[in-house]
């Protein structure tokens, strides 16, 4: 039986590109007529539409954690409904379509990438950082380094982000060991505040204050480490989800209750669950 899978080679070949417009075609003209005859369509707005594309791009991330190709096909053109969605009610107001959109981005990464499209020097990755932010910053008229974040990013993918940025303006460690060091220190003045686990002892306002320098500073190892702090705390919470899976459905097999169990017996339930749900080498 023939292998129905596509030629990666030939996905990427420009030969595909009347394919690829005809597709992208095909795409607005479906939304046009949902737009004029689904009641549903004609009622959503950027802002009841908002929600629903935050939902959709967490559906793209689950996907590409499962290593799902195929849903992450149907999960990326779901978002590209929503974009040209949105470009779709801003015509509609006069403001910009979707060709203005798409033309404004191929300026922006063209201006942003003088190493490929003008004589900048660019040799290695972190320098096309540095370059990408300089530029980020000059375009917004100086308005400050981390003007740029977003603040309805989620905590820690936030921290992520102005670190990032800060080490484009050159504002960082030279040495993991540095940053290890601040984590060890940060330990021990969260250790100091919160009273060696006595809660009475705890003023909550500074122990929060020092919990959030801890995660702070975790993070900015990861960085140096060359790991994703949110996709790793993902695959632990994914992690901690099978094997308390796992612990639930042992104890019912057995007739018995969760709830009933003593934390002793749960136990040797999750190093069952540990054995069980083996991960890979190196992994706790």
């Amino acid at each position: 039986m023939e292998n129905s899978s596509p030629d990666p080679t030939a996905l990427l070949t420009s030969a595909r590109r009347p394919a690829q417009l005809e597709a992208f075609g095909r795409l607005l003209d479906v939304l046009d007529r949902l737009r004029t005859e689904c009641p549903w369509d004609k009622k959503q707005t950027l802002q009841s539409l908002r929600h629903l594309t935050i939902e959709e791009t967490y559906e793209i991330s689950d996907a590409i954690l499962r290593d799902d190709l195929p849903d992450l096909k149907k999960e990326l053109g779901d978002v590209m409904l929503h974009l040209i969605f949105y470009a779709r009610i801003a015509a509609e107001q006069g403001a910009f379509d979707i060709a203005d959109v798409l033309n404004a981005q191929c300026e922006k990464l063209i201006s942003r990438h003088p190493h490929i499209y003008s004589d900048v020097q660019a040799d290695d990755e972190d320098a096309v950082k540095r370059n990408w932010e300089q530029l980020k910053l000059k375009e917004k008229g100086n308005k400050g380094v981390l003007s740029g974040v977003p603040t309805s990013l989620p905590a820690l993918v936030k921290a992520m982000r102005i670190q990032e940025k800060a080490r484009g303006a050159g504002f960082d460690w030279e040495e993991p060991t540095q940053v290890w060091q601040k984590v060890q220190e940060e330990l021990r003045e969260f250790g100091q505040e919160y009273g060696h686990g006595q809660a009475d002892q705890m003023n909550a306002e500074r122990a929060a204050d020092e919990f959030g320098d801890l995660l702070f500073s975790l993070v900015n190892f990861a960085r140096f480490a060359g790991i994703n702090p949110e996709e790793a705390l993902e695959r632990t919470n994914r992690k901690f989800i099978s094997r308390f899976q796992y612990l639930e459905s042992a104890a019912s097999a057995s007739g018995q209750q969760l709830a009933d169990l003593t934390l002793a017996q749960m136990d040797v339930y999750w190093e069952q669950a540990k054995q069980h749900l083996a991960q890979p080498k190196g992994s706790n």
